[in-house]
């Protein structure tokens, strides 16, 4: 089936933190949840609207210290801008997967590798992206695993990884989708462990350390970050241990670097030093992954691909920051790193073709679920629908911790969300809303409907409520 697009509109939604959120060198208290809509039509003239979203995170798409967080929000919503008249700019009706990839072609792919932009630029693409994947889906009367079963959208690649040609994605898709994923919450540099520890923080009823989230919604996956020096990251680790005591026996934990070491030497000296603590051993045995710890630039150079073993005796290592285009799993994969993270951020289609470079290469090539602190409702369905058709089993998550639930959205939304939605979303006491967890889980079989995860009263709601900015080519 092909398509063109007949406009695209964005609005954006101001969102607060309930607590602070450090990470790397920035805190996060505040950020807009930027929203885009796309209208598309088919050949026959049939037509639908689709909807992505996502935080306008700052200091992650782009780590300059001399850039403020005005500065790097206003470049994201630059790059939506931008990806949205590329995408329009195509008059032709074309596969949708043609669509996407030319649009990242002339935005994000109009830099080299390694250029300091190209991240956001990417955003601005994969935002896009799914969008039009949601109206294509809406199109033809199908969900995005349907979609992806029936090759809707003419998905291509060898265009993103060479090697793929003839690879067929309906092969390595799992035999059926799994709507539901082990949550594994993120531990951030500023965040108590211990009530004792949690004076000052949010008293909303919802938990406020890392032992309250635990005992109330059986968590049992973490991510702890990371970056603050090797002599300081090995007390916050022994803290944690500590914190944990047996309950660590029933714990994974993967690391998360935040491009704060200069060299993974550093890294693996601080691991084994951690280790040669009882406690602190405890606590890296049961490391599951350590993600990207060198900064982007670094990633792939000759010191990298040497001290990498190092590292990798704990855990296999993974990058994030440093997948900037398709290039880079392989990159990756080259310099001795196993694993790359999936975020809808980064693009859809390049989180399917690395699912396929990762059985084309095996040796326990692996893809890795993160957040990016994605919220409800349009950013947190989509990417949990992405991580089912991966068939990836848990998901880092962090929105509901530091933000409150689905207090963002206008009340209408909530509560047309709650009623779609009840395996996903609870209600409180008060009416307002949040993430339904239980034993350490996400169930979200609801969002199986037509379209990319989000049903389609919720899109209209949005629609209806949200104040858009068509984008003019």
């Amino acid at each position: 089936m092909q398509f063109r697009v007949l406009s695209v509109a964005l609005a954006e939604v101001p969102c607060t933190t309930r607590m602070p959120f450090r990470f790397g060198a920035v805190t996060l208290r505040e950020a807009p949840l930027l929203h885009a809509r796309v209208e598309l039509e088919s050949v026959d003239g049939r037509t639908a609207t689709g909807l992505a979203s996502d935080l306008l995170v700052p200091k992650w798409f782009r780590k300059d210290p001399s850039r403020t967080v005005e500065q790097d929000q206003a470049d994201l919503r630059h790059a939506a801008a931008e990806a949205a008249r590329a995408v329009a700019a195509q008059t032709r009706h074309a596969a949708a997967f043609a669509l996407c990839h030319d649009a990242w072609t002339a935005t994000a792919g109009a830099v080299d590798h390694g250029a300091p932009d190209r991240l956001v630029r990417g955003f601005g693409a994969a935002l896009v992206e799914r969008a039009v994947l949601d109206a294509a889906c809406r199109i033809a009367g199908r969900n995005l695993w349907s979609a992806l079963q029936h090759d809707l959208f003419r998905f291509e690649p060898e265009r993103l990884h060479p090697e793929l040609r003839g690879w067929r994605l309906p092969d390595l898709l799992p035999a059926s989708l799994q709507c539901s994923v082990a949550l594994r919450h993120t531990v951030g540099m500023l965040d108590p462990l211990t009530p004792a520890e949690a004076t000052g923080q949010a008293a909303d009823g919802e938990p406020s350390c890392l032992l309250e989230e635990l005992d109330q919604r059986g968590i049992r996956w973490l991510k702890v970050k990371v970056g603050a020096g090797p002599d300081a990251d090995r007390a916050r680790l022994l803290a944690l241990a500590s914190a944990l005591g047996d309950r660590i026996e029933s714990i994974r934990i993967t690391l998360d670097g935040n491009e704060q070491y200069e060299e993974l030497a550093a890294l693996a000296g601080m691991l084994d030093a951690t280790a040669s603590d009882p406690h602190g051993r405890r606590l890296v045995d049961r490391i599951a992954a350590i993600e990207q710890p060198l900064p982007r630039q670094h990633s792939f150079g000759e010191t990298a691909r040497r001290q990498l073993p190092l590292v990798a005796k704990h855990a296999p290592v993974l990058v994030d920051e440093a997948d900037d285009g398709p290039e880079a799993f392989r990159n990756a994969l080259d310099t001795g790193y196993r694993g790359i993270s999936v975020k809808n951020c980064k693009g859809f289609f390049r989180a399917l073709a690395n699912h396929g470079l990762c059985a084309a290469r095996g040796h326990g090539a692996f893809l890795s679920a993160e957040d990016l602190t994605n919220l409800p409702v349009v950013a947190l369905q989509q990417d949990l629908m992405t991580v089912a058709c991966l068939g990836l089993t848990h998901v880092e998550r962090n929105g509901h911790h530091y933000f409150r639930g689905l207090d963002h959205l206008p009340e209408a939304v909530t509560r047309t969300a709650l009623a779609a939605h009840g395996d996903l979303y609870e209600a409180r006491a008060d009416g307002s809303a949040r993430l339904r967890i239980e034993d350490g889980r996400l169930e979200f079989a609801s969002l199986v409907g037509r379209g990319y995860a989000v049903d389609a009263e919720v899109a209209e709601q949005l629609v209806r409520e949200l104040q858009w900015i068509v984008v003019e080519t």
